[in-house]
């Protein structure tokens, strides 16, 4: 937006790399913009002083609504390693992309070569992004490729067995206290099932794998029939 509209940016009070944008009185959330003056996916720029912001839209970004749902467990940090699973065309990756900065690396797993190839039009300014086109369920296809064990991943794959499919991440590349965020879509599971009975059922299976949920929220009107889970394993 033009420095003449009126809008202030501030950091957020409780998450390291996010900020408060304030628009015409309307308080939205933001990232400092890694690659100033480009957008990703047609978010609104906000230049303030050498810095540029990138509005980031909770209706696009599950991560985002998490965090508009007052989710309460936020574990991101400048120069981390994330494993990203279900990257689709890289819209909540070009922002943890800002947050964790140049020093970071994001490890972005899609199973769809479309998806991937939009992700790579998208971000390959962005050098802390590694795009990997393979199959999130299969982890020791893509295990030589990941070189660390790393400090976070986050999950965002539609299909039947998404608490499993973590775990079975979990177990191959989180590093010992190592962080994890997953959405979990209850429509992909089952339709014939309450949406509560299969959250419950899918955070019973995180936590009989040994990993400490630590919240647990639901983030509609952003995303209807999902919630994301956040935690940590010992």
């Amino acid at each position: 937006m033009s420095p003449n509209d009126s809008y202030s940016v501030k950091a957020h009070a409780k998450f390291d790399g996010i900020y408060t944008i304030t628009v015409d009185g309307n308080d939205f959330l933001g990232t400092k913009n890694l690659v100033p003056g480009t957008d990703v996916y047609g978010e609104r720029l906000f230049k303030v002083g050498p810095n540029e912001y990138r509005e980031w839209n909770p209706n696009r970004s599950k991560m985002c609504a998490y965090l508009r749902k007052s989710g309460k467990e936020y574990y991101y940090k400048e120069g981390m390693s994330i494993l990203y699973l279900g990257a689709a065309n890289g819209t909540t990756v070009s922002h943890l992309s800002d947050i964790v900065g140049k020093t970071g690396r994001i490890y972005a797993v899609e199973f769809s070569a479309r998806s991937l190839r939009e992700l790579v039009q998208r971000l390959s300014s962005r050098e802390n992004i590694i795009p990997m086109l393979a199959d999130a369920t299969k982890p020791a296809q893509y295990r030589s490729l990941i070189p660390e064990q790393v400090d976070l991943i986050y999950q965002d794959v539609a299909q039947p067995e998404q608490s499993k499919l973590l775990v079975d991440n979990i177990q191959t590349f989180l590093k010992p206290g190592g962080a994890f965020y997953i959405a979990i879509k209850s429509r992909s599971i089952d339709v014939t099932v309450e949406p509560e009975v299969i959250f419950q059922k899918e955070r019973a299976i995180i936590e009989k794998a040994g990993c400490n949920v630590i919240d647990m929220r639901d983030i509609a009107p952003f995303s209807e029939d999902h919630v994301v889970i956040a935690g940590k394993i010992a």
